[in-house]
C-alpha cells in the first residue's frame, strides 16, 4: 500500500509510483503486523519437586560408598614448534610462489622442524609431534628444491634464448 504525502490519497496498487492527483512521489505505508498473544510463562516450584518413587537419597549417592578418587592431571605435552613447522611448510607450498614468500616460510619451517625434533629427542615426556616436525621439514625442503629447480630452468631458458 502506498500513500501520497501531500494530499493523503492511498493507493492499493503496487505499480503506481506517483500520485494521480498532484504527481507527488508515493511512499510506502508500513502495514502493522498482527498482534500475537503469548501464553503466560509457566511457573515451577523446584522446592516442591518429589523424588521419583520416593527413593532414599543414599540410593542415588551410591549407598554410602566412597566417591572415586581421580588422578592428578599431568602437564600437557607441547607440540607447538612441530605444528608451526608443518603450518609454515604447507604455507610455503601453497602461497610461497606469490612474491617469493616461500623463501621466508620454507627455511622457517625447516629450522623449526629441526628444533622441534631435537626437543622431542631430548625430552619426549614434555615434547611431542615428531610426525608433524618431519612433515614440516619435508614440505619446507620440497619448496626449496622446487624453487631452486625453477630458478635453474629459468636461467637455462634465458641463456638458451640469448645464444640462438
Amino acid at each position: 500500500m502506498k500513500r501520497c504525502p501531500r494530499c493523503g490519497q492511498t493507493y492499493a496498487e503496487t505499480d503506481i509510483n506517483f500520485c494521480l492527483n498532484d504527481g507527488e512521489l508515493l511512499s510506502r505505508v508500513a502495514e502493522e503486523p498482527p498482534t500475537v498473544i503469548i501464553d503466560p510463562a509457566r511457573k515451577t516450584a523446584p522446592n516442591a519437586w518429589e523424588t521419583p518413587y520416593n527413593a532414599p537419597m543414599q540410593q542415588w549417592q551410591g549407598g554410602g560408598q566412597a566417591a572415586p578418587q581421580f588422578a592428578q592431571m599431568q602437564a600437557t605435552q607441547n607440540q607447538t614448534l612441530a605444528l608451526l613447522s608443518l603450518i609454515f611448510g604447507i604455507a610455503s607450498l601453497v602461497v610461497g610462489w606469490c612474491c617469493s614468500l616461500g623463501l621466508l616460510l620454507s627455511p622457517a619451517a625447516v629450522i623449526m622442524g629441526i628444533i622441534a625434533m631435537s626437543q622431542i629427542k631430548r625430552n619426549p615426556d614434555q615434547y611431542t609431534g615428531r610426525g608433524l616436525a618431519i612433515a614440516g621439514i619435508v614440505t619446507g625442503s620440497v619448496f626449496l628444491a622446487l624453487y631452486i629447480l625453477f630458478i635453474i630452468i629459468y636461467g637455462l631458458a634465458i641463456i638458451g634464448g640469448n645464444i640462438g
